[in-house]
């Protein structure tokens, strides 16, 4: 019964915050050999991104609809701020692939997800791309941690 919450902790920290609390529980707290950590910590981060990509869209859907609703009556021109030339600079600069190789190693799984759903309408090509990431960021923490693991003993 342990093994099961131990499995479904990883799973779920996965799901959240993949290279930041998922792996390293998986594979330091808990000691799962490569094939469980892989089965784990990676169906887990693509349940994250699949689950937040459609909660993200019903959010912004929901937010749409709350702002026409209450605050119609005030539309304004857009102001393009500093934040606002950077954000659309970055995705003209890196698109949905530079999400998608940040989300697992710098950003959370949900707020990766949020930003494809919102600059990206499709969510197949969304979804594709974060687990893709995943996948690949799963692969090379896993080949770091295995080559460079005496190396590393003295930290952890």
């Amino acid at each position: 019964m342990l093994e099961f919450w131990k499995i479904v902790s990883a799973f779920l920290l996965s799901g959240l915050f993949f290279a930041k609390m998922g792996m390293p529980a998986a594979i330091y707290v808990f000691k799962f050999h490569f094939v469980k950590v892989f089965i784990v910590t990676v169906s887990g981060g693509v349940f994250g991104t699949v689950f937040y990509t459609y909660l993200s869209a019903g959010i912004i859907k929901w937010w749409k609809g709350f702002k026409e609703k209450y605050f119609a009556d005030h539309k304004k021109a857009k102001v393009f701020t500093r934040a606002n030339r950077r954000i659309i600079k970055i995705k003209r600069r890196f698109g949905l692939a530079g999400i998608a190789f940040f989300t697992p190693i710098l950003l959370s799984v949900p707020l990766g997800a949020f930003l494809g759903e919102r600059f990206y309408k499709k969510k197949s090509k969304v979804i594709i791309a974060l687990s893709i990431a995943i996948v690949l960021w799963e692969v090379a923490l896993y080949a770091i941690y295995y080559f460079f693991y005496d190396s590393l003993q003295q930290y952890l």
